[in-house]
């Protein structure tokens, strides 16, 4: 794995752990930093890893965009450093590999678009979470548009219009993260979860969650469509195969992926 300055890339085993480590600008995403990220989600989608990390080093998940770079910017400034941040989320999403945020203290803004865009979440009892931009001057757009997808129109429009952090319970609650722990529990409750969404075939792991992102949001009709072509095409794949003979012939399978 590359070096880098504003984050720590870690392999164990089948995991990579990707932490942010801005801790005295409480994980804030300037340019250099979004950029990190993206070259490491990209580095880690070209291996034979099977699932993510994203996780923040200090008092704070991520407090979202770094407003010292973002007032230094004029226009097109802010829009390359928005295309960014958007080139991230997607990519998150697009890598083969699962995705889990590991949620401690504050995600705000596009922090709290970072977990939204993660394919799991949990969060610690003490996590908190907000698009503070309705409160404030400049209104949280983008991170919403994940949000929305993750919690629903009325709930993201408390959570938008009054800028107000929302605990840890109500986003669970509210289907931002899929389960709320203890605080030391937070890393035994990550590597359960992404152990037992990581089994199986990597080939056919892979394909799903494209194909998941691919039909969400889209009118039933075409994402059978999409749905159907792709698991008619899966089903020749040879992990697909594998785990077919296995369940017949009552064993356990080998997948070859």
């Amino acid at each position: 794995m590359a070096e880098y300055e504003h984050i720590l890339v870690k392999r164990d085993g089948e995991t990579v752990t990707v932490t942010m480590n801005r801790a005295s600008r409480r994980n804030s995403l300037s340019a250099e930093h979004l950029a990190e990220l993206l070259a490491a989600f990209r580095e880690i989608g070209r291996t034979d890893a099977t699932g993510i990390v994203l996780a923040g080093a200090g008092p704070v998940f991520s407090a979202g965009h770094d407003f010292g770079d973002v007032a230094a910017r004029d226009l097109p400034g802010v829009r390359e450093l928005l295309k960014l941040c958007t080139e991230l989320m997607h990519t998150m999403q697009s890598v083969p590999q699962v995705v889990i945020a590991r949620v401690h203290g504050l995600a705000t803004a596009a922090g709290c678009q970072l977990v939204a865009s993660c394919d799991l979440a949990i969060a610690a009892e003490s996590a908190g979470f907000a698009l503070p931009g309705g409160k404030g001057g400049w209104f949280c757009h983008t991170p919403a548009v994940p949000v929305a997808r993750a919690i629903g129109r009325k709930r993201l429009m408390e959570l938008a219009l009054t800028g107000d952090v929302v605990d840890a319970a109500t986003a669970l609650y509210w289907g931002l993260v899929n389960r709320v722990v203890p605080d030391d529990e937070l890393d035994d409750a990550v590597a359960e979860l992404l152990a037992r969404a990581t089994r199986g075939s990597r080939a056919s792991k892979a394909l799903g969650k494209q194909t998941l992102y691919a039909q969400l949001d889209r009118p039933e009709a075409d994402a059978y469509t999409i749905a159907l072509e792709v698991m008619a095409a899966a089903s020749q794949l040879p992990g697909a195969r594998e785990g077919m003979a296995a369940f017949l012939e009552k064993r356990h399978p080998e997948w070859p992926d």
